[in-house]
C-alpha cells in the first residue's frame, strides 16, 4: 500500500513541477516584448509608438483568448487545448524569429498572447488531478509564474538582444515554447470522457469585441487625441459588453456563467484585481522606468537594458518568495488578510520610494518588496475566486479574473504614462522627478480600495472563516 502511496506522490510531484515550468515559460514569453521595444523600432525601421504593439498585442490576445480556451478546456479536451494552443504559441514564436516584416512580427506576438491564457487551464488540472494540499500550493505557484517570469524573462532577453541582436532575443521565446509543448504533452494526464464543449460562438465574438474596444483605449492613451474617436471606441465596447450580457444570461451553454460570476465573492475578487492591477503596475511602471533613467535628467541611475532588468530579479525572488508563504500564511489568517497584508507591502514599497529615490539600494528594495506584494496577491487570489466554483467552470472563472487583471494592469500602465508625460516640461526629454512620485502617490488609492473591497466581510457568505 505504501508503494503505490509513494508512486502516487511522485507522480503529483512530476505533474505539479510541470504545471509550474509550463506556466513559467509561457510568463516569460509574454514578458519577452518589454526590453525590446526600441530594438524593435530601429531593426525594423518603425516608430516606437507602432513597436509598442509588439507588447500590446500579446495583451489583447491573452485577454481576449482566455474565456473561449476556458471553455474548451473545461472538460474531456482539456489537453487537447493546453496542446493545441501551445503549438499555436510556438508557431508564433517562429514568426518572431525569422527576418520577415514588422507585420509578421506583431502576428506572432499576438499568438504569443495565448500563452497568458494557458495558465487558467494550467489551473483546473491542478485543481482536478491534484490531491487538495499540494493542488493549493501549485496553484499558488501558477498564479505568481507571471511575476518570477519577468525576473528571468527581462535580464535574459536584453543580454541577447546586446549580444546576439533582435531575432535571437525572440529565439528564447521560441525555445521556452517548443519546451513547454513537449514538457506538456509527455505530463499532462488524459481527462475523463464526457460531454462535448459547445462554444457560444456570438457570445465569444462579443466579448473579444468588448474587450479590445476597452484595451485599446485604455491601453493606447494616443487614441484621446481625437475624442470623438475614442469615445466611439468605447461606445462600441460598451454596446458589445451589453449585448454579449444580454446572451449570456439567455444562452442554454454560455461563455461565461453570468449568475455564478454575479456572486458576492467572485463579484469582489474580480473587481479587487481589477483594482489592485491599476496600483501595482502603477508602481511597477515607474519603478523600471525610473532606475533605466539616464543621468542627464539630474536624477534615476541610467542602468543599460541588461542591469535594469538584472534590478527585477530580487522583485522575482520575493514574488516566488510570497507564493510559496502564501499558503501558510491564508492557513493562519484566512485569505482576506493575506491579501490585505499583500497590499500593505505594496502600499510600504510605494512609500519607501517616495522617501529615498535618490538612493539605489532604497530603489532596489522597494522593488523588492512589490515583487513580494504582487506574488502575494496572484497567490491568494484563486483561492478568493474560485470559492463555491464547480469544478467544471474553474476554467471559465479564472480566465475572466485573467481579464480583469490584464484590464487593471492596462489602466495602471496608461495612468502612468499620463502622469508621467503630464510632468514632462516643453522641449524635454524626460519627465520631472516629481512626476514619479506623483504616479507612486496615485498608486495608493487603487491599492487601499482594493484591500477594503476583500477584507470586508460578506454578509451573506457562510461556512467556515477560510472559505471567507
Amino acid at each position: 500500500m505504501s508503494g503505490r502511496g509513494d508512486v502516487a506522490t511522485r507522480r503529483d510531484g512530476r505533474l505539479s513541477l510541470a504545471l509550474v515550468c509550463t506556466a513559467l515559460a509561457g510568463a516569460v514569453i509574454g514578458s519577452v516584448g518589454a526590453p525590446l521595444i526600441t530594438p524593435v523600432a530601429t531593426g525594423t525601421h518603425v516608430s516606437l509608438d507602432a513597436a509598442q504593439w509588439t507588447l500590446t498585442v500579446p495583451l489583447f490576445s491573452g485577454a481576449i483568448a482566455g474565456p473561449v480556451l476556458g471553455r474548451l478546456g473545461s472538460g474531456p479536451y482539456r489537453r487537447v487545448t493546453i496542446l493545441g494552443t501551445l503549438a499555436v504559441v510556438t508557431a508564433g514564436g517562429l514568426l518572431t524569429v525569422l527576418p520577415l516584416p514588422f507585420a509578421a512580427l506583431v502576428i506572432g506576438r499576438g499568438l504569443q498572447g495565448l500563452a497568458i491564457a494557458v495558465g487558467s487551464l494550467l489551473m483546473s488540472v491542478a485543481r482536478e488531478h491534484l490531491p487538495p494540499e499540494r493542488s493549493a500550493s501549485t496553484i499558488a505557484a501558477l498564479s505568481v509564474a507571471t511575476t518570477v517570469g519577468i525576473g528571468v524573462g527581462y535580464p535574459a532577453v536584453s543580454l541577447l538582444d546586446q549580444v546576439a541582436g533582435l531575432r535571437v532575443a525572440y529565439g528564447l521565446g521560441l525555445l521556452l515554447s517548443a519546451a513547454a509543448l513537449v514538457v506538456a504533452w509527455r505530463t499532462l494526464p488524459a481527462e475523463a470522457p464526457g460531454e462535448r464543449p459547445r462554444i457560444d460562438v456570438p457570445g465569444a465574438l462579443l466579448l473579444a469585441l468588448g474587450t479590445l474596444g476597452l484595451l485599446v483605449v485604455i491601453a493606447e492613451p494616443s487614441i484621446w487625441a481625437n475624442a470623438w474617436t475614442a469615445a466611439g471606441i468605447l461606445a462600441g465596447a460598451a454596446a458589445a459588453l451589453a449585448a454579449w450580457t444580454f446572451i449570456e444570461r439567455r444562452a442554454t451553454a454560455p461563455l461565461v456563467n453570468l449568475r455564478l460570476l454575479g456572486q458576492g465573492p467572485l463579484l469582489r475578487a474580480n473587481l479587487a484585481i481589477l483594482v489592485a492591477g491599476t496600483g501595482l503596475y502603477l508602481l511597477f511602471s515607474v519603478f523600471t522606468r525610473y532606475v533605466q533613467t539616464p543621468s542627464g535628467a539630474h536624477y534615476g541611475f541610467a542602468l543599460p537594458g541588461v542591469a535594469a532588468g538584472a534590478a527585477l530579479i530580487p522583485f522575482s525572488l520575493l514574488g516566488f518568495a510570497a507564493g510559496k508563504v502564501a499558503p501558510r500564511l491564508i492557513a493562519r489568517f484566512t485569505e482576506r488578510w493575506t491579501y490585505t497584508l499583500s497590499v500593505a507591502i505594496a502600499v510600504v514599497a510605494a512609500l519607501l520610494f517616495a522617501a529615498g529615490p535618490q538612493s539605489l539600494f532604497v530603489v532596489l528594495a522597494a522593488i523588492a518588496l512589490l515583487g513580494f506584494a504582487v506574488g502575494g496577491v496572484f497567490a491568494v487570489m484563486p483561492k478568493l475566486v474560485l470559492v463555491g466554483v464547480p469544478r467544471e467552470e474553474t476554467a471559465s472563472v479564472l480566465s475572466i479574473n485573467q481579464i480583469s487583471r490584464s484590464i487593471g494592469m492596462s489602466i495602471g500602465s496608461a495612468l502612468a504614462g499620463l502622469v508621467l508625460g503630464a510632468a514632462t516640461p516643453d522641449g524635454a526629454v524626460f519627465p520631472a522627478q516629481n512626476g514619479y512620485l506623483t504616479v507612486v502617490l496615485w498608486a495608493l488609492l487603487p491599492l487601499a480600495v482594493s484591500a477594503l473591497i476583500i477584507v470586508r466581510r460578506d454578509p451573506s457568505a457562510i461556512g467556515p472563516p477560510s472559505a471567507r
